[in-house]
């Protein structure tokens, strides 16, 4: 039986204890790993008891960490599982070290790749959950989910920790949900031999979580089919965003298209870059590009960034990867549009809502959240992204007729719709829906 989260609340005095499982990006600022931060930091708001937990490796935000001190399922161990004959059999005093966070990050710190291609078996091995070679790591982290923690909701924040289902089911009688946010960009860069054979027992897994969660219509229709969820129970949440900003700069209108997204293929920062010829015929404007830059990517986007300078010389300028949330907002506030041309069919868009709170508009291709996203703050300029030149021309068009920044309006829209305190009481509603009566 599911319950309204009110009546819930109704026959029990105590706050929601609810366990938010996290992956973490080896090191990498992860734009899912942010919003589960935020989204533990909102439920808190809301008076629930959200626990971040992180898996693999600890995480890493530009904002305060409230994931526990602890990592389960151990990255080092889980590949060493994996890839060491007899690795899994050695006692737990033997390899237990190597699970302590700060171990993991100074070992990961060089090593961080984190590329589907080169993970299709490792990643097979981790669906397996309790039957692959991890046994021993989901069987502890099952242990402390289902004996110590002991949560009324369980939310794994990505379908490739569902290996973990099946012994979580026999051990843990709670709500289990799972919030899709992006998997698929990992799943479809998989080598075709690995490809079904994950598919089919990510499916199989999925089977037994109680219901999905997503942050867009759009991504909820497209995995409904693309993991084969017809008949699964779904519900959407809104993204989260702390609406304190850091002190920035009045703006000053000067031609600049910015780019601040993770410098990947799948953010599309190589679209914008290819659009560089237009800047010779507005002579003051710029592009300014920041993010995090993966290792992996740093040879392709310098080839990409020289070959833009030749065609613009002097009107391409490549702002860094920030640490903080203050110096992410200072590049922020430098754009006059930000501009996020990805290939990807974004589930989420999380930059749309940091510019927001500055009042800075965007251009971005008419697919994936986008579109419903634009609907809610009416600042989107969308283009074709089926166009050759549909970006261009949306780029001519700002350049040509500069949106104003819209510094009352706009974030206003963006903290009604997305804030922390306003979301805190519509994320409760939705997780609610699914407690389970006490037996």
């Amino acid at each position: 039986m599911l319950l309204n989260c009110v009546t819930a609340r109704s026959r029990n005095t105590h706050s929601m204890k609810i366990a938010i499982i996290t992956a973490g990006g080896a090191g990498m600022f992860c734009g899912s790993c942010m919003q589960d931060n935020t989204l533990a930091r909102t439920l808190r708001l809301a008076g629930e008891d959200a626990v971040l937990v992180p898996t693999y490796t600890p995480i890493r935000v530009d904002e305060d960490d409230v994931s526990v001190e602890r990592v389960f399922m151990g990255g080092i161990n889980v590949y060493l599982d994996s890839v060491v004959p007899g690795w899994k059999r050695l006692p737990r005093w033997m390899t237990g070290w190597l699970n302590r966070p700060g171990i993991i990050q100074k070992l990961t710190r060089f090593g961080n790749n984190t590329d589907a291609a080169h993970l299709g078996s490792l990643t097979l091995d981790m669906l397996k959950g309790s039957a692959g070679p991890q046994q021993r790591e989901v069987t502890d982290f099952v242990a402390y989910l289902a004996d110590e923690m002991q949560p009324d909701v369980v939310l794994f924040s990505n379908a490739l920790l569902s290996g973990v289902m099946p012994e979580l089911r026999r051990r843990y009688s709670g709500a289990v949900l799972c919030l899709l946010q992006g998997d698929d960009i990992f799943l479809d860069a998989l080598s075709k031999r690995w490809k079904k054979p994950v598919m089919d027992q990510l499916q199989a897994n999925c089977r037994l979580f109680d219901g999905f969660v997503t942050h867009s219509q759009y991504y909820e229709d497209f995995m409904r089919d693309y993991l084969q969820l017809q008949d699964a129970a779904f519900t959407r949440i809104p993204l989260s965003i702390d609406p304190a900003i850091p002190e920035t700069p009045a703006p000053q209108p000067t031609g600049t298209i910015g780019y601040f997204a993770r410098i990947c293929p799948e953010k599309g920062i190589q679209n914008l870059l290819a659009s560089a010829d237009i800047l010779k015929e507005y002579p003051t404007a710029r592009f300014q590009i920041g993010g995090y830059l993966p290792s992996q990517h740093r040879r392709w986007f310098e080839k990409l960034r020289a070959k833009a300078e030749r065609v613009a010389p002097g009107q391409i300028e490549w702002l860094g990867s920030p640490e903080t949330r203050e110096e992410k907002f200072q590049i922020i506030s430098q754009f006059d549009v930000l501009c996020v041309p990805t290939d990807y069919r974004e589930p989420k868009g999380l930059y749309v809502l940091e510019a927001g709170l500055l009042g800075i508009p965007c251009v971005l291709p008419n697919h994936g959240a986008f579109p419903e996203l634009a609907a809610e703050l009416q600042s989107c300029h969308l283009y074709d992204p089926g166009d050759r030149d549909g970006l261009k021309n949306a780029l001519r068009t700002v350049l040509r007729e500069p949106p104003s920044h819209d510094e009352l309006q706009l974030p206003q829209r963006v903290r009604h719709a997305y804030g922390m305190q306003e979301t805190a009481p519509r994320i409760c509603e939705a997780v609610g829906t699914f407690l389970k009566a006490p037996e």
